[in-house]
């Protein structure tokens, strides 16, 4: 990369980067738009997407990890300034959104790129490393987005159960190939929202084998206790760690994340798919949006209490009824065992105008579930309870919910 003396970044490296971003998006069959905007207490409609039904316009839709408070008032107050300098680029907003973020972890000024979404330079990270011999190893059950990038650049995959306590076994991810191009851990782990030690994550960094790189995913950092991992990069280590303003931040639809990274490593975004077929960049609204929501230290920690106090209660009422719930969820979801195929419970839900999440084939039998506000949880529990004392089976023919699996939009998605 070619890098500004003042700026860190140049324009013409941030473009590449960007533009290298937009091209490997386009590898995954397109998909459209999965999510408006939801304000604070109200729920979501979603309709004309390829491969949905329409959503009635009072479905609860807890399905996609996605925030419904929405953006932080400082947040919006920041679009609303942008919006009237919208007739310039305003290159200037992504250098101070990075130095805000750069800053916050004591990251050098390169050391980090800002991107429209975290999930286009998650396929960058991911397409990077990854060839025919160059193997992915990754946690199972956990973000699908990895074993899809490993298909498209035709490397060959190796998923690696969970341990008992859902955690990424590093030990059993380090024995299942002796060179793999990269190891992907979701930390906490999407969909199960566990927590993988961070020292289990160290050991891995510190034991891999030469020319590895470990790419840790941290969506869903902020609602959980665990210890970030971006002080790996600034150790150089064979690390990225890849950062969303998706979800504990309410920026879905805004799409802003980060990939932190050493220079060089960065610099391989700029080789996947070829010569860029069209130039994406931040906005600067949501660039805007971003810096705000750094800076507004009252954000995470009152998020992070509001999530967890509706999780908590929504899990014990479904352990003191009887079901099973993934134990150890430090994420904006959870996931509880259905007693049937998912796929068939996902329908008996919609019935009841509730969208839950999908299943993994790990766990047929288990849904993700969204941590919604609290009135929206209220509904869940109601038409849970109900669905569970359908008999087996009695779903069948009803519209089926076709929550997005495998041709997922990598620039859009990210749940």
């Amino acid at each position: 990369m070619n890098f500004d003396t003042t700026q860190g970044v140049s324009r013409r490296s941030f473009l590449r980067i960007v533009g290298a971003a937009s091209a490997a998006a386009t590898t995954f069959p397109a998909f459209a738009s999965m999510t408006p905007p939801a304000a604070a207490g109200q729920t979501a409609r979603r309709s004309g997407t390829r491969g949905m039904q329409p959503l009635s316009a009072d479905t609860v839709v807890i399905s996609s990890n996605e925030n419904p408070l929405g953006p932080a008032q400082s947040a919006l107050t920041a679009i609303c300034s942008m919006g009237v300098q919208g007739g310039r680029y305003h290159w200037d907003e992504y250098m101070k959104t990075i130095d805000v973020f750069n800053g916050e972890f004591g990251l050098k000024k390169d050391y980090s790129a800002l991107f429209p979404g975290s999930s286009g330079p998650l396929d960058l990270a991911l397409m990077s490393n990854l060839g025919p011999d160059k193997p992915l190893v990754y946690g199972d059950p956990s973000y699908e987005q990895a074993p899809r990038a490993a298909e498209t650049m035709k490397a060959p995959k190796y998923p690696v159960p969970l341990t008992a306590t859902y955690a990424h076994d590093v030990k059993a991810m380090l024995k299942a190939h002796p060179s793999p191009g990269a190891y992907y851990i979701v930390n906490p782990n999407n969909p199960t929202g566990t927590i993988t030690p961070k020292e289990d994550i160290v050991w891995l960094v510190n034991n891999k084998p030469a020319g590895s790189v470990v790419i840790i995913d941290e969506a869903y950092t902020h609602f959980s206790d665990n210890e970030s991992c971006i002080d790996l990069v600034t150790q150089d280590k064979d690390v990225i760690v890849m950062r969303t303003f998706s979800k504990i931040y309410g920026m879905a639809g805004l799409r802003a994340g980060f990939a932190v990274a050493r220079p060089d490593l960065i610099d391989r975004f700029n080789n996947v798919g070829g010569p860029s077929q069209s130039l994406a960049s931040v906005s600067i609204a949501s660039a805007a949006a971003a810096r705000a929501s750094l800076l507004d230290k009252d954000l995470v920690p009152l998020r992070k209490k509001i999530n967890a106090d509706i999780r908590t209660e929504s899990v014990e009422f479904l352990t003191k009824h009887g079901y099973k719930v993934i134990p150890g969820s430090q994420g904006n979801m959870f996931m509880v065992d259905v007693r049937r195929p998912g796929k068939q419970f996902q329908s008996a839900m919609l019935k009841e105008n509730v969208a839950v999440g999908r299943t993994w084939s790990a766990m047929p039998n288990y849904v993700r579930v969204t941590v919604g506000t609290k009135a929206e949880m209220e509904r869940f529990q109601t038409a849970f309870v109900k669905c569970m004392d359908m008999p087996a089976g009695a779903a069948n023919g009803a519209a089926e919910l076709h929550m997005p699996e495998f041709h997922v939009p990598s620039e859009l998605y990210r749940g």
